[in-house]
């Protein structure tokens, strides 16, 4: 019975754990990594294709944006999610495998421009998210679910975005049974739209983030609907845009939310109708799915406006931009207006036609909502950059750089001590991740001297023993080594080819020595053809 740490160790994204149990191998999140990443993350300790299961806490890339690459490289077995979760994967994964396949493009183009003979291939493609997504398995919350005779899950609703959940783990091996805990991300409190976090009373062990590990979030919940209208209105009197980066899934429902209380309370003199774009086919649909999953997912207060026949993230002056005709539009209309789109730290998508046509006109407003991770465009803006790089040029920033205070998906602090002071018996240990390398030693710290637990933060690729209770290994971190001239793309897709077919051919263990001879002969077949 063992646990390993794969990613999001020392670092805020990119979660990934590896569990071994009774002769079955599963992973808790296959997260994609944003921004500047400081440690070498440690490599899945067997093939894909051996992989039996996958537990996802959320649709969030940083937790799922991997698994069409765990599908391309073989893996067949089911990813269990909550059903609010698997209706997001459906879109975001797709959304994700776009854009690898758009920055491929770019690149390829850009490579041929140079006269260079390098193609780039994405890191994998739509048929490889429409493969994890037919892996999917939709669980209730609250429900105990048995994947086998010695493994037992439990999906709980943590608050952190639609669907988000921890994930109580039974675990059952030679007459011993250890329960592990993840708590996924733990979400803020009070939060607009969602329900605020589950609490788990028992476990053996606990996996739980740290992102806001250090601090605190403002000590009196501000009022977000008057913040965001006075700067509404100061950038309208000067004849500007708010431009909001805004994550397509969770942000960018919660900023609707508020907008339809501006407009319904018309907080707004003089701009009565003012306009508002979601100029994200992402967010669009995602904000169909969180209607689908109201009556699982909204809190109370949500729910009133639902019960009065109120659509609680819709007003007049919506205006949803699917086609890219559409959103090159937005920018050559000069009506003052709100802009939201993705993605929520600059990195991709059409916000970053957005800030060219915003970022260097003193009368607009860039606001931020949420999170900009260490690396990131958005990190850089809203760190006091003075000019910054989108499209081959150099844009100057002139515009009024705002964040919305306090706003976060994440529990500070407080409201991780309060998630883990619930428990009611004490774990064996607290294993801390998902933090900047300060902030998840800090928070582990934090853990030992107020709370009196065993408490560790591992780096990428430390193993331990659930049932002895020890370390099997404890790695050291592994700074992130220059870059190397790059394998080719598609020569990374064939040794992922061969990585796939020694997981089948494992797999293929006990079968008739008449068809394992079938299955040899061709395999030495088509070696034979390309041995050269």
């Amino acid at each position: 019975m063992k646990l390993m740490f794969i990613g999001a160790d020392h670092e805020v994204t990119g979660s990934c754990h590896y569990v071994e149990c009774s002769g079955k191998h599963f992973l808790v999140d296959y997260g994609m990594e944003q921004g500047i990443n400081a440690f070498e993350n440690a490599e899945l300790p067997i093939e894909p294709p051996l992989i039996d299961y996958v537990l996802l806490t959320h649709a969030h890339v940083d937790h799922s944006g991997l698994l069409p690459l765990l599908y391309a490289r073989g893996f067949r077995g089911k990813i269990y999610t909550t059903e609010a979760s698997a209706d997001l994967c459906s879109i975001m994964l797709r959304d994700c495998a776009h854009i690898q396949m758009q920055e491929a493009d770019w690149q390829s183009r850009k490579a041929k421009r140079s006269a260079s003979v390098q193609v780039s291939e994405p890191l994998y493609k739509m048929e490889d998210a429409d493969g994890a997504i037919k892996c999917l398995v939709p669980c209730p919350y609250k429900q105990e679910i048995k994947l086998d005779e010695n493994i037992t899950i439990r999906f709980s609703d943590v608050g952190h975005l639609l669907g988000s959940a921890s994930i109580e783990v039974w675990l059952r091996e030679d007459g011993e049974e250890r329960k592990i805990v993840f708590s996924g991300d733990i979400g803020n409190k009070d939060q607009p739209l969602i329900k605020d976090p589950h609490y788990t009373d028992e476990a053996d062990y606990v996996v739980m983030e740290s992102t806001y590990g250090d601090r605190l979030h403002v000590a009196q919940r501000p009022d977000y609907v008057a913040e965001l209208a006075e700067i509404i209105q100061t950038t309208f009197n000067r004849g500007g845009n708010v431009v909001i980066p805004s994550f397509a899934v969770g942000r960018t429902q919660e900023m609707l939310y508020f907008i339809r209380q501006i407009k319904e309370r018309k907080l707004i003199q003089g701009f009565p109708d003012f306009p508002v774009y979601v100029d994200s086919p992402l967010a669009v649909e995602a904000t169909s799915i969180f209607h689908k999953n109201e009556i699982s997912c909204f809190d109370e207060e949500a729910m009133e406006l639902v019960d009065k026949g109120i659509n609680p993230i819709t007003f007049p002056g919506l205006n949803l931009s699917i086609t890219s005709d559409e959103s090159k539009a937005i920018n050559f209309d000069m009506t003052p207006k709100v802009i939201l789109s993705a993605s929520g730290m600059c990195e991709a998508g059409r916000i970053r036609h957005h800030l060219k046509h915003n970022l260097w006109r003193p009368e607009s407003t860039i606001l931020f909502v949420g999170y900009q991770a260490i690396g990131t465009l958005g990190r850089a803006i809203i760190e006091g950059a003075k000019e910054v790089r989108l499209f081959g040029e150099t844009i100057e920033i002139r515009a009024d750089i705002k964040k919305l205070a306090g706003i976060s998906g994440h529990a500070d602090r407080d409201g991780l001590l309060e998630w883990i002071g619930a428990f009611k018996n004490r774990p064996k240990m607290v294993f801390v991740v998902h933090g900047e390398d300060a902030v998840a030693e800090g928070f582990a710290q934090t853990l030992i001297d107020e709370c009196d637990l065993d408490a560790y933060a591992p780096y990428s690729g430390t193993k331990y023993d659930l049932i002895s209770g020890t370390f099997d290994y404890e790695a050291s971190p592994i700074p992130i080594a220059p870059k190397k001239k790059p394998v080719s793309d598609v020569f990374a897709r064939l040794l992922a080819a061969g990585q796939r077919l020694m997981g089948v051919i494992k797999k293929n263990e006990g079968v008739s020595n008449k068809d394992l001879a079938k299955f040899a002969d061709q395999i030495n077949s088509l070696s034979d053809k390309w041995d050269r």
